[in-house]
């Protein structure tokens, strides 16, 4: 494959974190191929200077779109994203994370694909930490359909790349928020907050509020894929921050960020949830020189700022 006249493409690429890595990508001088089925992505979200394509990871001729576009890299961002939707739903969970995946990691080795790289789940995959914080050599425990989903998705992608030029990076973020957060997901609770706060409303934390995460801005998790493809780094790597968070702490934050001076409303925990999570991230610190930067009130005053803006919002 001529690597001058190839291609990258992001599945997933009209959602949340996705379209935030089309954007840096297309910023970094590359050609940008981005499929969504526009399920929960948005089209407005897709850069002008990618190609868009719609279409669903689970029945879309991929094969010919690598071939096509002359994909060198596919960041594999597409999925179900919902943990108490995996939960409700464990079929549905694996047709799309695992099936899917499966087809895009034949699809890739078929095409001469270089490299692929995987938006991996460290929080799902991990279940409880032993010990303080989860390193990439953890013991795998998930505890929800949608962890085992993607510890899964993780190990065919590597037996079906295995013995191929294909390189394989699993990218296991923390719990990622940002701009353009739309509520789903573990992490959308940010969101889901702040659009409450932001319009004179509570906020609803389930459980005690104990449950710990760790947070990690999506521009730091924008950064270290663009260090990963340049690095071609083959293997597992922790993508967070390596600090541990409360829910009732970030509430405190996000009420800060958000002006908002009243408490939050406490109701019942859901089922698929664990109690703590917090990654290791001295691999990635060493092996890739990626560190995240954005501190948490940081990134949600950015992120607050977002939610306050009409225009922002309509991407």
């Amino acid at each position: 494959m001529d690597q001058a006249a190839s291609s990258v493409l992001v599945t997933g690429g009209a959602g949340f974190i996705g379209s935030h890595l089309a954007d840096a990508l297309v910023a970094s001088g590359h050609r940008v191929v981005v499929l969504d089925d526009l399920s929960t992505g948005k089209r407005q979200r897709v850069p002008p200077a990618a190609r868009f394509v719609e279409g669903d990871l689970r029945t879309f001729d991929l094969g010919r779109l690598l071939n096509e576009e002359r994909v060198a890299a596919v960041f594999h961002h597409a999925a179900q994203i919902d943990v108490r939707k995996s939960v409700e739903d464990p079929v549905f969970d694996a047709e799309v994370n695992v099936l899917g995946t499966i087809r895009l990691a034949r699809a890739s080795v078929a095409a001469g694909v270089r490299q692929l790289l995987f938006a991996s789940s460290g929080g799902a995959i991990y279940g409880d930490p032993v010990g303080f914080a989860a390193g990439e050599d953890h013991p795998m425990n998930p505890v929800s359909p949608y962890g085992a989903a993607k510890l899964a998705a993780e190990k065919y992608l590597q037996c079906l790349a295995h013995g191929t030029p294909l390189t394989v990076t699993l990218l296991r973020y923390a719990n990622v928020y940002g701009p353009r957060q739309d509520g789903s997901g573990e992490a959308g609770v940010v969101g889901i907050w702040m659009n409450r706060l932001l319009a004179g409303k509570d906020a609803v934390i389930y459980g005690d509020g104990k449950q710990s995460r760790d947070f990690v801005f999506v521009g730091d998790v924008v950064a270290a894929n663009l260090v990963a493809l340049k690095a071609h780094a083959a293997g597992v790597f922790n993508v967070g921050t390596g600090i541990e968070t409360t829910v009732n702490e970030l509430y405190a934050h996000v009420a800060a960020a958000c002006g908002a001076a009243g408490s939050a409303r406490y109701e019942a925990g859901k089922p698929g949830e664990q109690r703590r999570s917090v990654l290791d991230v001295a691999r990635a610190r060493a092996a890739l020189g990626f560190s995240a930067e954005v501190t948490l009130p940081e990134g949600l005053r950015r992120t607050a700022a977002w939610f306050r803006d009409p225009a922002s919002r309509a991407l």
